[in-house]
């Protein structure tokens, strides 16, 4: 495994995470929930060992990371793996669990990973001012929104980062309805197969497909607040 995702841990890597990164304002906090007891468990480790890495090329603010990544095992964390709601490992979470990845965010996600930490930095999500006004206004039930992705999948990262924002936004109006949940399709081929997964990105809306494919913004609130419950 440390094999396989050498590639990750480059210099040029870090030199492009240290660019993508320089635009955090304000710190944030990141989860990684693993678990040692378990052998099966493949992705654990280079999971945290990515996750530093990433906190490593973020800016410093009196000699601190802006990125602080708090690692969580099943065995000791109990209380937090709960609050969370976190069931499987790994999972990356921010915003209390809101926001997470359940799986490793390698690949391709990792784009979508380093956006994600920006805006929340940022503390702006980027959505139009007509989504953030119908998150507000219209969408107070709750919501799970699953983003099925691969590691592969080259649009999968705007899928993910669409359903993040949303979440962002839902946790900024003190609503924090919208669990946003980007699920790698090879570490959980039971989610894959529940929603028959074909193709990828694939979004279900309270544990219904709507989506296959990138949404438009506006077509992707409108299910969300059909579907509230």
């Amino acid at each position: 495994m440390e094999e396989e995702y050498a590639e990750l841990f480059t210099d040029d890597v870090r030199n492009a995470l240290v660019e993508a990164l320089k635009d955090m304002r304000d710190p944030v906090e990141g989860y990684v929930f693993t678990d040692t007891s378990n052998p099966n468990c493949q992705y654990c480790d280079v999971t945290v060992k990515f996750m530093k890495f990433v906190s490593d090329a973020a800016p410093k603010s009196n000699g601190q990371s802006l990125l602080k990544v708090k690692v969580l095992d099943k065995s000791k964390d109990i209380a937090e793996f709960q609050s969370f709601e976190v069931s499987r490992v790994p999972t990356v979470a921010f915003l209390k669990g809101k926001i997470r990845w359940t799986g490793a965010p390698l690949g391709e996600e990792i784009r979508a990973l380093v956006e994600t930490i920006v805006r929340l930095s940022q503390g702006e999500s980027g959505l139009s001012p007509e989504t953030i006004n119908a998150i507000k206004d219209k969408l107070n039930g709750k919501v799970k929104v699953e983003v099925m992705v691969t590691p592969s999948c080259p649009y999968c990262p705007y899928a993910a980062l669409l359903s993040h924002m949303v979440a962002f936004e839902a946790c900024k109006a003190e609503k924090c309805n919208v669990l946003s949940d980007v699920v790698e399709s090879y570490e959980n081929p039971d989610i894959a197969e529940k929603y028959q997964v074909m193709s990828v990105p694939t979004l279900a809306v309270n544990e219904s497909v709507e989506f296959i494919g990138v949404p438009q913004e506006e077509n992707f609130v409108n299910s969300l607040i059909e579907k509230q419950s």
